[in-house]
């Protein structure tokens, strides 16, 4: 039946298999705000993933760091109000090759 499906053309997403090893954010949650210079929105959450982090799209105290590219927006200003960790891109590129 399989064999069939795919010789009419239907098709599967690849799984990405994420390694369990080497995850020493598990447990953190980042959120990203501003542009990065070195790389897309898209590819610095899926290297924050990979280590095991959850990226979300809104601050709250339950943040472990808001990292900040340029031109930010109403983040930042949120994590400062709520004391959470600010990483700027120099320091989360070391946080994501550490």
């Amino acid at each position: 039946m399989i064999k069939k499906l795919i010789k009419h053309g239907v098709n599967w997403p690849k799984v990405v298999k994420i390694a369990s090893a080497k995850q020493p954010l598990l447990g953190n949650t980042y959120v990203l705000t501003g542009a990065l210079t070195s790389m897309s929105r898209e590819a610095a959450t899926a290297q924050l993933q990979r280590l095991g982090a959850k990226v979300s799209g809104s601050v709250s105290k339950k943040t472990s760091g808001v990292i900040v590219g340029a031109e930010p927006g109403s983040k930042l200003s949120q994590a400062e109000k709520l004391g959470v960790k600010i990483l700027d891109e120099k320091t989360f590129l070391q946080l994501i090759s550490a």
